[in-house]
């Protein structure tokens, strides 16, 4: 049994099997309800939400949220050092001023003074306390990266937690799977990233996290270029070389910001990081439609190379 909602800004799926069907569809309620309660925290868009708050005032004082929004705070900057600030949270201060429905962007002069705040080491956080802070005026912090694979490793706990053996929850590009398909592997799609509807390949999955971040996600084109939603936080404007990035291991809430690092990186330094992590594996889809995969991959007989 399985239901596909809007929310996030993208689409939640769950979709497990239960010899119970009323704890099945309990379970899938749960974990909906899951999502609509990070989202109430994490959500930008939301004036009301903790981060919100934390971007309205962190500038001017300590903010004390609760343990979870500074626990995942935490988690993406040690990321941050990880990826030598490729993935950086900081990056709304500039990401707040495209509507990609509009087809709206900043201008050069808007991006050359935001790009001043981006910097993961402007966010302050002290455990004891709680507390997030920012040391300088005009800092926002998004945790778009990340969130969503929050949301699919909690809703997989959850089910974990009701007895649930199967089940794959899917939050836009971001995939959790319990167990494997009743004795088959779960065989996840990788978009073609300039093909609707077309899929790339598939690989075969048991017990993993999946998530790949594309340039074809939330996007408008004006003269030829792609303005896309995956900021490089060093230029302040869309990261380019890439179409799509996908990352393989067992946490959701890492896989999501390194599809991510590993999208702004590039294909060599991007691979070249993902071989220091010894769960993580990743395919690359550059611009010119090449596929790469890290070492620990092997290449599917499909998927010599695609269509840009």
């Amino acid at each position: 049994m399985g239901e596909a909602r809007p929310m996030m800004g993208t689409e939640v799926s769950v979709y497990l099997w239960s010899d119970d069907p009323e704890l099945g569809a309990a379970a899938v309620e749960e974990v909906f309800a899951e999502a609509a309660r990070i989202e109430n925290l994490m959500s930008t868009y939301m004036e009301d939400s903790e981060i919100s708050l934390v971007n309205r005032l962190a500038a001017r004082e300590p903010v004390v949220v609760g343990e979870e929004l500074f626990d995942l705070i935490q988690r993406s900057l040690d990321i941050s050092v990880l990826t030598l600030g490729a993935f950086d949270i900081t990056y709304d201060s500039v990401g707040k001023y495209y509507d990609f429905r509009a087809h709206q962007r900043p201008d050069a002069e808007t991006i050359e003074a935001e790009r001043a705040n981006i910097d993961y080491h402007f966010v302050q956080l002290d455990r004891p306390a709680l507390t997030v802070r920012f040391s300088r005026e005009g800092v926002r912090i998004n945790l778009g990266g990340i969130a969503k694979g929050y949301v699919v490793e909690r809703g997989i706990d959850l089910l974990r937690g009701q007895g649930i053996r199967h089940a794959i929850v899917t939050a836009g590009g971001d995939s959790r799977l319990l167990g494997d398909r009743r004795g088959r592997p779960w065989m996840v799609g990788i978009r073609d990233p300039r093909q609707d509807g077309e899929v790339a390949m598939s690989i075969p999955l048991v017990d993993e996290a999946i998530s790949t971040s594309g340039d074809y996600e939330r996007y408008f084109d004006e003269d030829g270029v792609r303005y896309h939603h995956i900021i490089e936080p060093s230029s302040g404007t869309p990261a380019g070389g890439v179409h799509s990035a996908t990352v393989i291991g067992p946490d959701a809430v890492i896989t999501d910001a390194l599809s991510t690092s590993v999208f702004v990186m590039g294909v060599d330094r991007g691979l070249t990081m993902i071989s220091t992590l010894p769960d993580y594996e990743s395919i690359v889809i550059d611009a010119d439609g090449q596929v790469f995969y890290s070492d620990g991959l092997v290449q599917p007989e499909n998927a010599e190379g695609l269509t840009p």
